[in-house]
């Protein structure tokens, strides 16, 4: 394990022991209940790449369906999901914009407008870590988009982190800190470029 990747698995490892005691598993319906409870949020991430990279960033979220990646300097790049459509904007600033239908990726899960983690054939594990619990979903239609593993804490329950395992056989980790909710979010923040047009 790369020493960037080691240090934030760690200061995870002791901020989720330092933020509850060892505890049951929350149930997957107060799980859902509290994603769908989120409107608006913001925080600050760490996120891990699959090679072990370590960027940071503020992310954005509106549900349904909006959310915002954007890394701090020098990295300029920033990624967004509205409209069904997840855009990678790189810190070049090219007019030419990765784009892909947000449905195929693990993220639509919690950005769906009605989260339900007791459909059937979504939640493929669901397991208690220390003070963490820890769901595995995916898509129970479209199961090879690949699978999110989310890690919550109790008292109050609070989304933590998750791990994007892609249809590659990737798997990005992003690390959530204090996330802030219900404040208004302009619509600007999950504007794509002007004249970009998704194909949807």
């Amino acid at each position: 394990m790369k020493p960037f990747r080691l240090m934030a698995a760690s200061a995870l490892t002791l901020a989720l022991a330092a933020s509850a005691a060892w505890a049951e598993k929350i149930p997957l319906n107060t799980l859902s209940s509290y994603l769908n409870g989120i409107t608006t949020a913001q925080t600050k991430f760490t996120q891990i790449a699959g090679d072990g990279s370590v960027s940071t960033g503020t992310l954005y979220l509106k549900r349904p369906g909006k959310m915002r990646f954007e890394y701090d300097p020098p990295n300029k790049a920033y990624v967004i999901a509205d409209h069904g459509v997840v855009g990678i904007f790189d810190e070049k600033g090219d007019e030419s914009v990765e784009q892909y239908p947000l449905k195929r990726t693990p993220l639509n899960i919690i950005l769906d407008e009605a989260v339900d983690l007791g459909r059937a054939n979504m939640v493929t594990g669901h397991r208690e870590e220390g003070p963490s619990t820890i769901v595995k979903a995916q898509d129970p239609e479209n199961p090879e988009y690949g699978y999110i593993e989310l890690v919550f804490t109790a008292n109050p329950t609070q989304l933590r982190q998750w791990v994007v395992h892609d249809d590659s056989g990737s798997a990005t980790t992003v690390v959530l800190g204090d996330m802030q909710t219900g404040m208004s979010l302009s619509q600007r923040l999950f504007n794509f470029q002007d004249g970009f047009v998704a194909d949807r």
